[in-house]
C-alpha cells in the first residue's frame, strides 16, 4: 500500500445516519477527534426514511411510565422471535445496551425520546419498549442528530462518496479514497475506521443473490444502500452474516409511498385483497407479511379500518401526512367502502363480518388471528391502498459486541468498525425475525459501542476487557 493521504484523523466514521452521528458523538465524548463524512449532500439515509423508533430494554422512560422491563427479557425476546437462529453474543449486547443508550441519548445529547404507549407489544416484544420522539419523524431524527454533531465540535463532510479502502498487510485500515460530486478524489489517513453507510436493498443484483423472494420487490429505502460496507469489508477479509435477512414491509401506500403505521393493524385494521377478502394474520409478523400480500393477484391490496383505529394512531406522523393527502378511500360500511375499492360488496362484508364474530367469541379466527379486546373495522370504514416493499437488509459484516469487524476464523480486523445496516443485525436468516424498532436499536447501539471501541484503538481511552 502506497498512498498518500491530505491528512489523518484518529476515528472516521462514514455515514451521516443514526448509526454514524452516534458513533461520531460516542466517540467524541470518548475524546477522539473524529471526522464523519456523508455522500448525500442533506443528510437523510435510511434514518431519514423511518419513523425515528428505538427498540429497548431497561430505560428511564420505561421506569417512569411503570413498565418492567430489563435484558433478560429483552434478549428471551430476541432469541423467540428469531427460533434461536440469531448470533447470541450481538444478541446478547443489544439486550443489554439499546436501553443505557437511549438513556445516554436523552441525557448526554439532549434527545427528547420517551417511550411510545401508542405502540402496544405486538410483533415479538412482549412489553411496551418502542421509544420515539413524539410527533416527529426519522428525517426529524437525522436533522437533530447533526445538530448535535456540530454542537459537539464533530467536523462533517457531506457530498463524499466512499470509494476504497486502503490497508495494510495484516488488515490495518489506514485510510480511504473519496469521491466529490464534481469527480474529484480525496485520500484521507485514519487510525480507525467505522462503517456506517447502510446495507444494500437499493443494490438489485445483490437482493436477487441472497433474497430471490424479493427480487421483484419495490425498495422503499434510500437509493444510496448498494452495499458498499459489505464490498470493502470483504476486500480487506471480513466475514459476513445473514445475508438473506431483512424488513420487508407489507403496507407502503400506492401512490403515496407512505408507510401505513403498525398500530393500524394492531389497533384491529385487516388487510383485503382484490377480492375482498383478508389472507393473512395481520399481528404475525410485521416483516414476513410482506410475502403473503406480495402473493396476491393483482399488483395491490387494501388495508381497512376505521374511525376508532384512526383516532388511536392520529398522533403518528404517517398517519397525520396520508390524511392531509386524503389518502384513504372512505364508505359507511363494507357495502359502500366496496364500492369505492372496487372489490365484491357480499365479500367484503362476509371478511368483517367474520373476523367481528371472532372476536365476539372469545376464539381466533380462520386466520389464526386473536382479537382479544381489539375490535375489526366497523361503521364509517377507511382504506388504503398498499403494496408491498423492501425497507431494508438485517445482514452485513459480522461483528462482535464491541461492534469489531471479524474475519471468518472470529479474530477481529484491527481497527474496523461497523453497525446498522452495514453489519449483521439480530433478526435472523430471513425475514421472520424481526423485531419493530429494531433497525434503529442497533443502528445506535452498535453506533454507540462502535464509535467507543474506534476511540479506544486511537489510543484515547482504555481498551475494552
Amino acid at each position: 500500500m502506497s498512498v498518500d493521504f491530505e491528512f489523518t484523523v484518529p476515528v472516521l466514521v462514514v455515514g451521516g445516519g443514526a448509526c454514524g452521528c452516534i458513533a461520531a458523538l460516542s466517540a467524541a465524548h470518548a475524546g477522539a477527534d473524529v471526522l464523519l463524512i456523508e455522500q448525500d449532500v442533506r443528510p437523510m439515509g435510511s434514518t431519514g426514511m423511518s419513523q425515528g423508533l428505538i427498540c429497548a430494554a431497561g430505560t428511564r422512560a420505561q421506569a417512569e411510565a411503570g413498565i418492567e422491563d430489563d435484558a433478560e427479557r429483552y434478549y428471551a425476546d430476541i432469541i423467540a422471535k428469531t427460533k434461536g437462529e440469531t448470533d447470541p453474543v450481538l444478541a446478547r449486547a443489544i439486550a443489554e445496551n439499546a436501553g443505557p443508550t437511549v438513556d445516554w441519548m436523552v441525557a448526554e445529547l439532549d434527545m427528547p425520546w420517551s417511550l411510545d404507549k401508542g405502540f402496544r407489544p405486538a410483533y415479538g416484544n412482549s412489553t411496551y419498549r418502542v421509544h420515539g420522539w413524539h410527533g416527529h419523524t426519522g428525517q426529524d431524527m437525522v436533522d437533530l442528530l447533526h445538530r448535535r454533531l456540530d454542537d459537539n465540535g464533530v467536523d462533517v463532510m457531506t457530498g463524499a462518496n466512499l470509494v476504497e479502502v486502503h490497508a495494510d498487510d495484516e488488515g490495518r485500515v489506514r485510510g480511504v479514497t473519496l469521491e466529490r460530486p464534481d469527480g474529484s478524489h480525496e485520500q484521507v489517513g485514519c487510525e480507525a475506521l467505522v462503517l456506517a453507510c447502510g446495507g444494500f436493498a437499493a443494490n438489485h443484483e445483490m437482493v436477487a443473490r441472497h433474497m430471490p423472494e424479493m427480487a421483484g420487490a419495490r425498495n422503499n429505502g434510500h437509493e444510496a444502500s448498494q452495499g458498499i460496507a459489505v464490498r470493502v469489508g470483504e476486500q480487506l477479509g471480513a466475514a459476513l452474516g445473514d445475508m438473506g435477512a431483512y424488513q420487508g414491509y407489507a403496507m407502503l401506500t400506492e401512490p403515496q409511498g407512505i408507510p401505513v403505521p403498525p398500530g393500524v393493524p394492531v389497533a384491529g385494521g385487516v388487510l383485503v385483497n382484490l377480492e375482498g377478502k383478508r389472507f393473512t394474520d395481520e399481528t404475525a409478523d410485521i416483516a414476513g407479511m410482506v410475502h403473503p400480500v406480495l402473493q396476491q393477484s393483482g399488483d395491490h391490496v387494501w388495508v381497512v379500518y376505521d374511525a376508532r383505529i384512526e383516532s388511536e394512531v392520529a398522533y403518528v406522523p404517517e398517519i397525520q401526512q396520508l390524511n392531509a393527502l386524503n389518502a384513504a378511500k372512505r364508505g359507511n360500511g363494507p357495502e359502500e367502502l366496496a364500492g369505492v375499492i372496487g372489490v365484491p360488496a357480499a365479500a367484503l362484508a362476509a371478511t368483517l363480518a367474520d373476523a367481528a364474530a371472532a372476536q365476539a367469541g372469545g376464539v381466533p379466527d380462520a386466520l389464526g388471528r386473536i382479537w382479544g379486546e381489539d375490535l375489526p373495522p366497523s361503521g364509517e370504514l377507511r382504506a388504503l391502498k398498499v403494496v408491498g416493499a423492501i425497507f431494508h437488509t438485517q445482514g452485513g459484516l459480522q461483528i462482535d459486541g464491541h461492534a469489531r469487524v471479524l474475519r471468518p476464523d472470529g479474530t477481529a480486523l484491527p481497527n474496523l468498525f461497523a453497525g446498522g445496516g452495514a453489519a449483521r443485525s439480530v433478526s435472523g436468516p430471513a425475514h421472520w425475525g424481526y423485531l419493530p424498532a429494531m433497525g434503529l436499536a442497533t443502528a445506535v447501539t452498535f453506533g454507540r459501542l462502535a464509535g467507543l471501541a474506534a476511540a479506544q484503538v486511537a489510543g484515547r481511552v482504555p481498551a475494552p476487557t
